[in-house]
């Protein structure tokens, strides 16, 4: 099966019956048919489909019981690979993965995301064949998955009014990539993706989880049961542009005052520190300071924390969330911004909510966007109307 498309299609059962199997446990025909119900015959027919586009493979046999031992079958991750791309302010990630996120072969770049989108996506799809050219894999391509670091309609795949991204508002990024890679392209906000990749890699029995990225800007991916949660219009987890009682007077540049980025991020915090006559130019250098010992960018980072804490602790007895997950460049600063964070979260959230939270440092290394993005373009690709629908076309053949 050359490609599994999301398009409507009959639907096999085939692509309900992968989801019982995406767990990675080997299982037998009569494992499957004690589950589903569904007849042992029914379950050889949909499970030899599936055997055939690749997706499910023998993987020996079970201990008998008595007789002939049962054959044992699990899903295939290696079966098809994903493009995933992590866009920020001036970096690019990319990524090759099979369906379960391993990596066969990345690369990260230095890249502007204000060069506009047609210089930006040029530059992407140029890297991008090279890494599925050095993964020998190129036709096994299934899906494309973006991460952009402004607001975006995860519909249409459309930046919405990005702030940092001049050119971007309403680009169709989806069409532009699919014409060069040939596959379909899922898109959504950098901090989304990053609540799915270290959701993904590190906490996937968590079933409520929030992530927080402090880098030039704030923001929050939040998970709930299990799902990714973008809110009605994707505007979900906007945490930076919250009011803050400390910034009333401060301008931040989505144009109100107040808002918790421009009172904590870390362009905020090293602005701060410049009008106190320390040579410091954006977040990256203010880590560096911080790590070098500098006291006064280290109480300012401090500081930063509380000031996040404080909103964080009302996301806190709203959500209820059992894993809080600091991310982004301002966090590579150590535990002063999570000491900072931790001392107001837990002093002013409800004490119910705060009883088995853990609030942790990303551990994923920088790759939580790219690993996201992974993720969410696998998501699509095995839902079950996609795989009905890529058997459909292949029986059309």
């Amino acid at each position: 099966m050359s490609e599994i498309a999301p398009a409507a299609a009959r639907p096999s059962g085939a692509g309900e019956l992968l989801q019982l199997l995406l767990d990675g446990q080997a299982r037998t025909r009569a494992e499957i048919a004690a589950h589903t119900g569904q007849s042992r015959s029914t379950i050889a027919s949909r499970l030899d489909t599936l055997m055939a586009t690749g997706l499910v493979t023998p993987t020996g046999e079970a201990t008998s019981t008595g007789g002939r031992p049962p054959a044992t079958f699990a899903f295939n991750p290696a079966a098809r690979i994903v493009l995933a791309v992590d866009l920020g302010a001036v970096h690019a990630r990319l990524a090759v993965t099979d369906l379960s996120g391993s990596v066969l072969t990345e690369t990260e770049d230095v890249l502007a995301i204000a060069d506009g989108p047609e210089a930006v996506l040029a530059r992407v799809i140029t890297v991008g064949r090279r890494l599925l050219e050095e993964s020998g894999r190129g036709e096994d391509l299934v899906a494309v998955g973006v991460g952009l670091p402004g607001p975006v309609e995860h519909s249409t795949g459309r930046p919405v009014s990005p702030p940092i991204m001049p050119g971007w508002d309403g680009y169709d990024v989806p069409a532009h990539l699919e014409r060069e890679l040939g596959a379909p392209v899922l898109v959504d906000n950098d901090v989304n993706l990053m609540a799915l990749g270290e959701h993904a890699a590190v906490w996937p029995d968590v079933q409520d989880l929030l992530f927080v990225k402090v880098a030039t800007g704030i923001g929050a991916g939040v998970i709930s049961d299990g799902e990714l949660r973008r809110g009605a219009q994707g505007g979900a987890g906007d945490l930076g542009h919250i009011a803050v009682p400390h910034g009333a007077e401060i301008a931040c540049r989505c144009g109100n005052v107040g808002c918790l980025e421009a009172v904590a991020s870390g362009r905020a915090v090293a602005d701060r520190l410049r009008e106190h006559g320390i040579d410091v130019a954006d977040g990256r250098e203010l880590v560096a300071l911080v790590r070098s010992g500098n006291l006064e960018a280290t109480h300012a980072v401090r500081e930063a924390g509380r000031e996040i804490g404080a909103v964080l602790a009302a996301c806190v007895n709203l959500l209820n969330p059992s894993v809080i997950v600091i991310g982004g460049l301002v966090a590579e600063a150590g535990e002063h911004l999570l000491a900072g964070i931790r001392e107001v979260v837990y002093r002013r959230s409800l004490p119910l909510a705060t009883q088995h939270l853990r609030l942790v440092a990303s551990r994923t290394g920088g790759r939580s966007g790219v690993l996201g993005a992974a993720a969410m373009a696998a998501q699509h690709v095995l839902s079950p109307a996609a795989i009905d629908a890529g058997i459909a076309e292949e029986l059309a053949r």
